[in-house]
């Protein structure tokens, strides 16, 4: 039903103009992008539809949205926009971009977004709204949590479970059968040996546990 729709993208920063490219390699028409400032009409070369408020000018059953809210720490902010058009009736395209390599045995959630170079093997398990970002490699019989984001880099071996709403910084490296509570924070370049409690911060190598 939604398969073929146009999108709107949410939001205008660096995270949207690497969306915008895929997009436009995938031949998928962006109708517009939705912005807070109300001075700008064009945004990476596309009008600006208004702020997330106008995205209720488009009846659900005709577009699609793109989440364009990255996720520098703990994506919060990008787990309430998601929520709140989901639960208006709208939903997000999914992602994935040529150059990514992606198992025909993984699966991978609504408005999931797959970047340049990640590596996705049989088995994976990807939520809903989850950025695997460019070069991660998510290896066999992994889950990623909805609204989690996997920077650049970033190695997960098999049978890593990550939870719902963390982040995986740029470089880490979390090892096989780790688990990842929900709502925490494996910090840049950390090496993750041991499961990791929700909503704790991780840094280091091998990585422990710091006040946030």
């Amino acid at each position: 039903m939604f398969i073929n729709l146009p999108v709107i993208v949410l939001g205008g920063g660096g995270h949207a103009r690497v969306l915008i490219e895929i997009l436009e390699l995938l031949n998928i028409e962006i109708i517009g992008v939705a912005v807070p400032d109300p001075e700008a009409k064009q945004i990476h070369g596309y009008p600006v539809v208004g702020n997330d408020d106008a995205v209720f000018d488009f009846r659900p059953d005709t577009v699609r949205l793109v989440n364009a809210i990255g996720s520098t720490r703990q994506p919060y902010a990008r787990r309430q926009l998601f929520m709140r058009f989901k639960q208006s009736g709208y939903a997000f395209a999914r992602l994935i971009h040529p150059g990514a390599v992606v198992s025909s045995k993984a699966e991978i959630g609504e408005g999931a977004q797959i970047m340049a170079g990640a590596v996705l093997q049989p088995g994976c398990r990807i939520g809903d709204n989850v950025i695997v970002n460019t070069r991660a490699a998510i290896d066999h019989d992994s889950v990623v949590g909805s609204h989690s984001h996997i920077s650049p880099g970033a190695i997960l071996a098999g049978g890593v479970t990550v939870g719902e709403t963390v982040h995986v910084g740029a470089g880490a490296t979390i090892i096989q059968g780790i688990t990842i509570g929900d709502g925490s924070l494996v910090a840049a370049g950390a090496v993750v040996v041991s499961d990791v409690p929700e909503a704790a911060t991780v840094m280091g190598i091998p990585a422990k546990e710091v006040q946030s």
